[in-house]
């Protein structure tokens, strides 16, 4: 289940909200310009999925969103949890990239197909943490300050729409705001 959590940006003790339910967080999203979906999960997509299966797997509601918004390049990541030598590094890699607090001159659309992750988005003196998990679509606004957190074993395929064929491309804020709150290992801890 979708989890949102806010806090004071200045107050990372300081829980405003905590929510599951699903009216409230697409209201305070809402608020913020951020598009929060639902869709209906595919259920027989194997766990060794290449993007080209899960384009494929989620055509219709992507052709929907794509020309709804104006997309024209989009692709499917994953990252799978192995023990092969490498991955681990690999992993820890990719998500320190990702945790540094960034803007976008793109609004950034992902649909998770599979596994979770974190988006924080910094607006208005205040950090929302939006737990993504299968089945949720989540668009943050061209601009909007924020890091996502995809854990210490990241295991997720997401759905990535973009106006151009240059893909993701980060401007990075230089703030080290993104450590002062509870990560995607806290945020998840006992909830599975």
């Amino acid at each position: 289940m979708t989890l949102l959590t806010v806090w004071p940006d200045d107050r990372p003790g300081e829980i405003a909200l905590r929510t599951e339910d699903p009216a409230v967080i697409t209201a305070e999203l809402g608020r913020l310009g951020v598009r929060f979906d639902r869709w209906e999960l595919v259920a027989d997509l194997p766990r060794e999925v290449t993007p080209e299966q899960v384009l494929a797997a989620y055509e219709e509601p992507i052709g929907k969103v794509s020309a709804a918004e104006g997309y024209t390049f989009v692709d499917a990541v994953h990252m799978t949890p192995s023990d092969e030598p490498g991955w681990a590094a690999e992993a820890a890699e990719a998500r320190q990239k990702f945790l540094a607090e960034h803007t976008h001159d793109d609004d950034e659309d992902r649909f998770f197909a599979r596994g979770s992750g974190v988006f924080y988005l910094h607006v208005g003196g205040r950090v929302y943490a939006v737990l993504c998990e299968a089945g949720d679509l989540l668009s943050v606004p061209a601009n909007t300050t924020h890091w996502f957190d995809m854990g210490t074993r990241p295991d997720y395929v997401s759905v990535r729409f973009f106006h151009d064929d240059g893909g993701w491309v980060g401007n990075f804020t230089g703030a080290k705001l993104a450590g002062d709150f509870p990560d995607f290992d806290t945020l998840t801890a006992g909830r599975h």
